[in-house]
């Protein structure tokens, strides 16, 4: 289960999806996925909840799918049988939770004060279902009622949107967020999957932030480095910063006073999350040189990698903001 939790965090933003037809699963299920979110709650408010499951892990065996608004434990059945890996409901309901625990398949509950929260603690559950989010107190809440409760972690679900979503991600105690902002009824039912695609790529944009911060250029030696600084110091009337290792150039531009990673130089990368930003380019393709990877010493997660391959003879790291 823990494995499952993580790969939720790496995710980050999970759509929340009503499916009226279950022809519309395999398409919508290619948007996301263009769109860079491998993930999709399907929510069991419509008969075909458990066919348009079955069609999307079918089609897609790696995306990682879940039953939302699971009720009953018939509804567990049919959503284990339809292939979820994992199960979602809009309030703690004991048997229902207890059923989920004994099949092996993670359950989230809906809390939404401290009781909810006391009762999941005692069925055993380190991560349950913040619902629903906005309504229920926003952020606010949220840290209020998560402060005595230890290393429990949360899933807010409920009004999530693009506005709000840094927001509530960038606290420690939140996996990954539940929307439906990009996969709304309407564009679901009138099949506008380029546009639910757009969404979600400004959606994992928003989430993930990133953005150029220097290019690192590298020299023989600190000479050619104060030779390259000043000629951009005249052309752009840049302020000079001379280092130990570089010389910056405002601060886009890093003469380094010696050869450093890349055969060129580096580019430096911020970005929200660098655990995040690394399972997203991985799921692309791309490869991490893991041992660059630097961990912050208060919340143990990394905040510094480079990518194993070279891009136009640069090294690329990422930053964490």
């Amino acid at each position: 289960m823990n494995e499952m939790m993580n790969e939720l965090y790496s995710i980050g933003l999970i759509p929340v999806i009503k499916i009226e037809n279950p022809e519309d699963a395999v398409p919508l299920a290619k948007a996301l996925i263009d769109g860079g979110l491998p993930a999709a709650e399907i929510t069991f408010r419509t008969k075909c909840a458990a066919e348009a499951i079955a069609n999307i892990t079918k089609a897609y065996p790696e995306m990682l799918v879940g039953a939302g608004t699971v009720l009953t434990c018939e509804q567990v059945d049919a959503a284990i049988a339809a292939g979820s890996k994992f199960i979602v409901s809009p309030g703690l309901n004991p048997k229902v939770t207890a059923y989920c625990l004994s099949k092996g398949v993670p359950m989230l509950p809906g809390c939404s004060n401290p009781s909810d929260i006391e009762a999941a603690l005692e069925l055993g559950l380190t991560t349950v279902k913040f619902f629903p989010a906005e309504a229920a107190g926003g952020l606010k809440m949220l840290k209020a009622m998560a402060a005595p409760y230890g290393q429990l972690t949360f899933m807010p679900t409920g009004g999530i949107n693009a506005d709000n979503l840094l927001d509530y991600l960038k606290f420690n105690k939140i996996i990954a967020c539940g929307g439906s902002f990009m996969v709304k009824d309407d564009l679901v039912k009138e099949k506008k999957w380029d546009e639910i695609t757009a969404l979600t790529k400004n959606a994992v944009k928003t989430m993930l932030g990133l953005e150029f911060l220097h290019m690192g250029i590298n020299n023989d030696n600190a000479e050619e480095a104060a030779k390259g600084a000043k000629l951009f110091e005249m052309m752009f009337g840049l302020t000079l910063k001379d280092g130990n290792k570089s010389v910056f150039a405002g601060d886009a531009f890093e003469f380094m006073k010696s050869k450093g990673p890349g055969k060129c130089g580096h580019i430096a990368i911020r970005t929200n999350f660098v655990d995040r930003a690394m399972a997203y380019f991985k799921r692309m393709g791309f490869e991490f040189d893991e041992s660059t990877i630097t961990y912050d010493d208060k919340t143990g997660k990394p905040k510094f990698v480079y990518f194993k391959d070279e891009i136009c003879g640069f090294a690329i790291h990422l930053l964490q903001k």
